[in-house]
């Protein structure tokens, strides 16, 4: 029994016993920086509270969506006003016009958009229809993006310019993994390669703009831009995963941000406001390939669920009305500059990287552009400094390269106890 979290500890046994690994999501068994994993029973604003009844300022904000806070109290009275009137129709509603609306009126590039029950069904109908449209069979992803667990998209990155796809699950077939083509990020060169060598057979490139699971990694100056020109010059589709991105690093997602017009968009997590929920969409001529206009099938029992629909509705509005991303923005280059300070004056080698309200300090001395020289980071050193910050009251993600998220409820006040947290923490940390 783990004497600083009992009950965490206790729920974790039992749940090993009926789920497996005891979690219902890899990431959350912090395997990643080692111990046991905090259950939570509630959160509020920027914090959140575990079994054991300990608060923690919280930046995993569920791993991107709550970008207002936990338990924003509009969101969570739209919720409750709408279960008054069920929770699953089974059936088209107005309300998933109205999402539809918000977000076509965001984001330039979609015309159309179909609503999904997470970003995993978006981005594998995202590649379906690609195919359908082109008639190709091939994709290229880039190291260190994750695109969700669709089968063509757990593929092992391999040495060299570009690799093709080998299975990196047991489960995957190698004839559907070997039409995933892999190469690294941030380097047109590689890219340009493989459309040289196999162009004609390439129905997509799927790409993070903003990288949020190697840790946070943008792009470099002009990089988006050489992608969404190769793909043009090749006629394959450009899809940004913008599940992590979308309404957080923008209102209008990274390819606001950056200039860039995709021909598809994936998204989800703030798109619900914290309930499960997907979408893509994009040019008219390409989503009119779905069924039940085209041929591409593509179906979800609870897609469009009313409750998720409307924790949307009123997140986006939200956003839409108060605009915070400025805000959003220099509340975390504060946070980050200070934790940057705080460890480098204890001697902890950091680099950060920051774009909007997303974050990652890597414990690396090298600047980290790519899934390569995120690996560099020291995860030993950085699992400790996770249970360090812990042990003070700041949730960290329990893994080196997964992005932080920074609300509009951290306020100046959090802000001041996480950098007072880290002080502690990479004084201990130095003296290890």
């Amino acid at each position: 029994m783990n004497i600083k979290y009992p009950k965490s500890a206790a729920l974790f046994e039992q749940a090993q016993r009926v789920i497996p690994g005891g979690v219902n999501s890899p990431v959350r068994a912090f395997r990643g920086v080692g111990g046991i994993p905090l259950f939570i029973q509630s959160a509020k604003g920027a914090t959140i509270t575990d079994a054991d009844g300990r608060t923690y300022i919280d930046y995993v904000g569920s791993w991107g969506p709550m970008i207002l806070g936990h338990a924003h109290y509009e969101v969570i009275a739209a919720i409750q006003q709408a279960a008054t009137r069920g929770t699953s129709y089974g059936a088209p509603t107005e309300l998933e016009i109205q999402l539809a609306e918000l977000v076509i009126d965001a984001f330039p590039s979609i015309e159309k958009l179909r609503l999904t029950s997470s970003g995993t069904e978006a981005t594998m109908s995202a590649l379906r229809v690609a195919r359908g449209f082109t008639g190709r069979p091939k994709i290229v992803k880039f190291e260190g993006c994750y695109h969700g667990h669709g089968d063509s998209l757990l593929v092992r990155a391999g040495s060299g310019v570009a690799t093709l796809g080998l299975p990196d699950s047991p489960g995957v077939l190698a004839e559907v993994a070997q039409n995933t083509i892999t190469v690294p990020f941030n380097d047109q060169t590689a890219l340009e390669q493989v459309f040289d060598q196999v162009g004609d057979q390439i129905a997509a490139v799927i790409i993070e703009p903003v990288v949020g699971n190697m840790g946070c990694v943008p792009p470099a100056e002009g990089y988006l831009q050489s992608v969404r020109r190769i793909t043009q010059k090749h006629g394959a589709v450009l899809i940004f995963d913008e599940v992590m991105t979308g309404f957080r690093v923008s209102f209008g997602g990274a390819q606001q941000l950056y200039g860039i017009i995709p021909d598809l968009t994936c998204l989800g997590k703030i798109i619900g406001g914290g309930l499960p929920v997907g979408a893509f969409g994009g040019r008219r001529e390409i989503m009119d390939v779905v069924a039940p206009v085209g041929p591409v099938y593509q179906a979800g029992t609870l897609s469009g669920n009313p409750l998720a629909v409307t924790a949307g509705i009123t997140t986006l509005k939200l956003l839409k009305s108060l605009n915070p991303y400025a805000s959003l923005k220099l509340t975390t280059q504060q946070l980050v500059t200070s934790l940057s300070e705080e460890l480098t004056r204890a001697g902890i080698v950091t680099v950060s990287n920051q774009v909007g309200s997303m974050f990652t300090c890597f414990f690396t001395s090298e600047p980290v552009s790519n899934w390569a020289t995120a690996t560099q980071s020291n995860r030993q050193v950085y699992g400790r400094f996770f249970h360090l910050m812990l042990e003070h009251g700041v949730y960290l993600a329990p893994s080196q390269f997964e992005a932080a998220f920074v609300s509009i409820a951290h306020n100046e006040e959090i802000i001041g106890q996480t950098i007072s947290a880290a002080q502690k923490a990479a004084k201990a940390l130095s003296q290890v």
